[in-house]
């Protein structure tokens, strides 16, 4: 039977997101100057004021309050009117120690034996139905937003825009679950104030279906297909929306999880990802169960995966991994079967993940908007400053758990 499905995505303005992309960029910078630095910083925004909170173990001495400004300025919240501005706001720090309750259980004297960061369950989903090997609503809904800044940068078809924006994108899939057509989407965006009220209204939705999608549809030809005449659009469906970012609404580190991930589809473990370095298993089991998903469907074990591995805090070797092909596996295996497989082609112990995925490096500001799955894997060169001046240039490879480089491991191991 027919049926719609619904994802949501968030700007890099959004008031949580500013916090995760704060929280990241002092992970990033403490990795830089320390790779085995031990972090989990909460960042929460609001009026004219950023509140830092965590728990840090590291041999280097930050500027949090610079880092946090920096970031806030390249988000685009740069001036006064917006009630939330990098050179004035607040920045006060409550970061301190990391407990040596938790240390003692992670840290070992041979590497290979490092304990989870913490207990719980991680998921990594991957489905075909999309290049990247993600849900196509909620790919949409991050390209929507992703153009929306681009414009709001140019400044030049739509000037009015500012930094906070929500997306949301419905699909219709047939009988055999795929994806026929969009049947809704819905775009909220900050915007400058107009003096004529229902004039700024019919403005911003003409700008949004006549110069947004246009510009979606272009740069994702895959996808055009999906795009109709009958699209139900509501564009700022409350209507005015000057005040936002921080000052319409407070943002928390680690409240867009299933933004951050798979827009619902597939499941989400019980933990965020950023603000936290790679010995935290909420973070680093996420993006190697990811990883396992995605070279797992791609070598055509199956048309979609679920993979879930979960730890007790303090122990290396996973309490077990799980594995869930909806009934799509093209292999005369049970999904347990896989499963075995699966655990001894992927060492999922916490050292080993960091190993495989090169997590000590400081990559993560990069995830901290637009999701951190599906996204392309690259090699860049970043620069950080210490307080003291002295620089640190790394040349680092971002989004290592999108690669597919187990698919010949796969193949091998399967048979296929």
């Amino acid at each position: 039977m027919a049926y719609l499905f619904t994802s949501e995505s968030v700007s890099e303005g959004h008031p949580d997101k500013i916090a995760d992309q704060i929280s990241d960029a002092l992970i990033d910078n403490f990795l830089a100057f320390d790779p085995e630095s031990k972090v989990a910083c909460e960042t929460l925004v609001t009026t004219g004021q950023v509140i830092l909170a965590g728990e840090v173990k590291s041999k280097t001495y930050l500027d949090v309050q610079t880092i946090a400004r920096d970031v806030i300025r390249k988000i685009g919240y740069t001036k006064s009117e917006y009630m939330f501005e990098a050179n004035s706001c607040g920045v006060l720090s409550a970061i301190h120690e990391q407990s040596q309750d938790i240390n003692q259980g992670v840290d070992r004297q041979n590497k290979e034996d490092q304990g989870a960061g913490d207990q719980g369950m991680m998921f990594g989903y991957a489905t075909n139905e999309t290049e990247e090997y993600m849900p196509l609503a909620l790919a949409l809904s991050h390209k929507l937003l992703q153009e929306l800044a681009a414009l709001r940068r140019e400044n030049n078809e739509i000037t009015y825009l500012r930094p906070d924006a929500k997306s949301q994108v419905t699909l219709e899939y047939d009988d055999n679950n795929k994806p026929v057509r969009i049947d809704a989407i819905v775009v909220s965006t900050q915007h400058d104030d107009f003096d004529d009220e229902p004039a700024m209204l019919a403005k911003i939705k003409k700008d949004i279906i006549e110069i947004l999608i246009p510009r979606v549809v272009k740069s994702n030809p895959a996808y055009a297909h999906l795009f109709n005449d009958k699209i139900e659009y509501h564009i700022n469906p409350t209507g005015k929306f000057v005040i936002g970012g921080p000052h319409g609404d407070t943002g928390l580190t680690g409240r867009k999880i299933i933004v951050d991930t798979y827009g619902g589809k597939g499941a989400h473990g019980g933990g965020a990802f950023s603000g936290k370095d790679p010995s935290k298993v909420d973070r680093s089991a996420a993006y190697a169960t990811r990883h396992i998903a995605k070279n797992l469907v791609a070598a055509g074990v199956s048309e979609e995966i679920l993979v879930q591995v979960s730890y007790a805090i303090g122990v290396a070797k996973p309490m077990g991994i799980y594995i869930n092909t909806y009934g799509t596996s093209k292999l005369n295996l049970t999904d347990g079967e896989i499963a075995k497989k699966v655990e001894v082609l992927f060492d999922m112990r916490p050292y080993f993940i960091e190993q495989r995925l090169k997590l000590r490096n400081p990559i993560y500001s990069e995830t901290a908007a637009y999701g951190h799955m599906g996204r392309k894997p690259e090699v860049v060169t970043k620069t950080f400053t210490a307080p003291n001046g002295d620089t640190k240039t790394l040349e680092v490879e971002l989004f290592t758990w999108e690669k597919l480089d187990y698919v010949e491991k796969v193949k091998a191991t399967f048979g296929l």
